[in-house]
């Protein structure tokens, strides 16, 4: 009888998927962040191929909001090539705390290194190169660190000239904190020794107690920046930029069902001859695109309808949606099921609740808004 198979250690990661995607809403209302849809697949399986392209073998979910949704669609993971486990938190537990909660599921010895990656960054890090960076710098943990030209909104993280980390400087206001635009961008490699340390059964972030902790205490913390493409799709906008960046080329994984370019119909898809669709627009599966319509970097989802002569630019129209004969829709969200009858205008941020009807002309905006 051959032994099961296990891989190798150095082989392992953490996937953080428990957030509530607060800010998506009503994209999240009956879908966790990392389900939707981005580029015709759940956005979760561009991260699991990517790492799966860069050697990774075993990856443990940690999940919490609508957990209940990701085993039946991924299972045991020998679909993508991996072998998936899950791991659900029952209270919020922080960063920290979700990777301390899993560690159990590990293989990995004290000194084998363990990728953990975020389930809402959309990102070109080269995983074998932290990988590398991070054995070849004897690090205890290694971040990927990015570069952004308004580093206000997020933690910086200076490193030496040999990128050693010197400090954690969180979201700084005035331009005397802004010592460097190296940002933490929400990819790590940790030591197994180091998840360890982590204390169990209690909320920990990461980025506010253990690794301030750790260089207190005189760890080596190694940042690579790696500033290839890189997205938080922490907002509708940002999430429908995404995804169109994936069906353009722009931002690239294994993943996505077809050919790059400036649009990807899926299977059962009906489109109008004359409709004009660009920009990396995505029509999900049995959606209707009418007549005249004309689509530019946007998501409409399964089974969605879009009537004649509609006009959708940078929006994202939700599973089952309807949306009306000459609509506009200019950086919305309109959610699962709900109608926007003909002749509305939806623009700047505007969102639809999932089930709601807009009436026929409704909603307009003038010109010089």
């Amino acid at each position: 009888m051959t032994e099961p198979h296990q891989p190798s250690p150095s082989r392992e990661a953490i996937l953080l998927v428990g957030g509530k995607g607060t800010r998506l809403r009503p994209l999240t209302v009956n879908t966790p962040k990392p389900m939707v849809p981005a580029a015709g697949v759940p956005f979760l399986t561009h991260q699991l191929a990517r790492a799966r392209a860069a050697g990774i073998e075993h990856i443990v979910l940690a999940t919490s909001y609508l957990a209940e949704v990701f085993e039946p669609y991924f299972g045991d993971g020998s679909a993508l090539g991996l072998h998936l486990e899950y791991v659900t938190e029952v209270e919020p537990l922080g960063t920290g705390g979700a990777i301390r909660n899993v560690a159990h599921r590990l293989h990995s010895g004290p000194d084998d290194p363990v990728l953990i990656f975020n389930g809402d960054i959309l990102t070109g890090l080269d995983i074998r190169g932290l990988i590398t960076a991070h054995g070849a710098a004897g690090a205890d943990v290694s971040l990927h660190l990015t570069r952004v030209e308004d580093p206000r909104a997020y933690g910086l993280v200076p490193t030496d000239p040999d990128g050693r980390v010197t400090a954690f400087l969180e979201k700084p206001q005035t331009p005397e904190e802004i010592v460097t635009d190296q940002i933490n961008a929400g990819a790590y490699v940790f030591n197994r020794s180091v998840i360890d340390t982590i204390p169990a059964g209690r909320p920990v972030s990461v980025e506010r107690e253990t690794f301030p902790g750790l260089l207190a205490d005189g760890a080596h913390l190694h940042g690579m920046v790696d500033s290839t493409y890189w997205l938080d799709l922490g907002t509708p906008q940002a999430f429908v930029r995404g995804s169109a960046d994936l069906v353009l080329g722009r931002a690239p994984s294994p993943a996505v069902p077809g050919r790059h370019g400036e649009r990807l119909v899926l299977d059962s898809a009906e489109v109008a001859a004359d409709a004009k669709l660009m920009g990396g627009t995505v029509i999900g599966a049995g959606a209707r695109v009418g007549a005249g319509a004309r689509i530019d970097g946007s998501t409409v989802l399964d089974g969605a309808v879009v009537e004649p002569g509609a006009r959708i630019r940078d929006s994202l129209v939700g599973a089952g949606a309807r949306i009306g004969a000459r609509t506009v829709l200019d950086g919305a969200v309109v959610g699962d099921g709900a109608v926007v009858g003909a002749d509305n205008e939806l623009r700047a941020g505007a969102r639809v609740w999932c089930g709601a009807e807009l009436p026929a002309g409704s909603v307009r905006f003038s010109s010089d808004q």
